[in-house]
């Protein structure tokens, strides 16, 4: 059997790793446009602010490819599927036959149109290649500003406030991280970063990068102007679909696919950050690990069977503890415990749904973190245990 993945993150090359159980000897073939094998994107962040070298972020090198019997091709950048004579193109013109495909072709970092945003000093973070180029340009500077307070975007900005650099955050919510905390949770997570030195402009529209060749400062649209060196954008990123469209599937906010990861064209599969499943767009990296290790398993002829991943986001940035989990209800229409002591700056806070624990807020401490999502996960009824839950007593989870 032959099988070829496009894209080497984390779903194509688990993916690899469950088709090689599967099959002992099937020809495996990943196709990539990078230039490393197999690494940690959850880590550029280190490599930015100088923890880190580049060779730390690798998670599988030559040996490992070698010992499962994977072909690895980079810097293969692939234009066409021909589904007919099932073979894959790249852009040197290489040619790859293919029995079972896999598009695990990730996303892309998303630029809203604002004026300037092509101008010298102006990045996204996505990959290696952008890390390198924004940790250059950074050498010397003083000032740097984010378009987006995101989790990204405050993970980007301690990297840089780490490197020496003042930081600024504009964002167009007017609270932090309005999809992983409620708004209690984002004044405390606000004034624990502007004590480490963050500037926060919050509520704000960004209207252009000024400058003539090179980012100055950012204008918003009520008229202040923030001065700054260096401008990362991070607003989100965007399902990679191209050669599913090239290929006639009919996409939605991502690539569909069913619960063995099969698209609508038999013997096609899509895994990771590019696909829909069940009308929603995971985006994050243990669905991806997920979803990986079931396409691997369905296209080896294995038994296997995607059934969604809970929504778990944790800020990585030193000294704070923050960890979102499943439904955390941020507008407050259904039930909750909620625990917060100002004085040790911790909140905690359980949301309930038809007698399940459908998500879980914890600042300043994680205690029972993993009880917790085991219990989100497992969609455990924890109507015995209400009274113990509201005093956050979790003995009985």
């Amino acid at each position: 059997m032959n099988y070829v993945i496009i894209g080497n993150g984390v779903a194509g090359t688990t993916a690899a790793a469950a088709i090689r159980k599967n099959d002992p000897t099937g020809r495996i073939q990943i196709l990539t446009e990078e230039a490393q094998a197999f690494y940690s994107r959850i880590r550029l962040m280190e490599y930015l602010s100088g923890e880190v070298d580049l060779p730390k972020l690798q998670l599988k090198n030559n040996q490992w490819y070698a010992e499962h019997q994977i072909q690895l091709a980079l810097n293969s950048r692939v234009t066409e599927i021909h589904t007919t004579a099932r073979e894959v193109v790249t852009q040197s013109g290489q040619k790859f036959p293919y029995e079972k495909l896999l598009l695990a072709t990730g996303a892309n970092s998303f630029l809203p149109p604002i004026q300037g945003a092509d101008k010298k000093g102006v990045f996204t973070l996505r990959n290696i290649q952008d890390a390198e180029a924004i940790k250059s340009y950074a050498q010397g500077k003083s000032k740097a500003l984010l378009i987006g307070g995101g989790l990204l975007g405050l993970e980007v900005g301690n990297s840089l406030r780490k490197a020496g650099l003042t930081v600024s955050v504009a964002e167009f919510f007017p609270r932090l991280l309005p999809r992983q905390t409620d708004p209690a949770c984002a004044a405390l997570l606000k004034g624990r970063l502007e004590q480490m030195g963050f500037i926060f402009y919050l509520g704000v529209v960004s209207k252009e990068i000024l400058g003539e060749t090179a980012a100055q400062g950012l204008l918003l649209e009520d008229g202040r102007r923030v001065p700054t060196e260096l401008v990362i954008v991070s607003a989100g990123v965007r399902p990679n679909m191209e050669l599913a469209l090239n290929l006639g599937i009919k996409v939605g906010k991502g690539i569909p696919v069913t619960d063995q990861m099969e698209t609508e064209l038999p013997g096609i599969y899509a895994a990771g950050d590019s696909i829909e499943h069940r009308g929603i767009v995971y985006g994050i990296w243990s669905a991806a690990e997920q979803q990986g290790e079931v396409a691997g398993t369905a296209m080896a002829g294995g038994a296997a069977e995607y059934k969604g991943t809970t929504f778990s986001n944790q800020l990585k940035v030193v000294g704070i503890d923050l960890l979102a989990a499943g439904d955390i209800d941020p507008d407050g229409k259904l039930e909750s415990f909620v625990e917060q002591d100002d004085q040790a700056g911790t909140y905690r806070k359980l949301v309930l749904k038809d007698h399940r624990l459908a998500g879980v807020l914890l600042f300043g401490k994680l205690d029972g973190r993993a009880k917790l999502l085991k219990a989100i996960d497992g969609h455990m009824d924890v109507s015995a245990l209400r009274d113990p839950l509201s005093r956050f007593d979790l003995s009985g989870l």
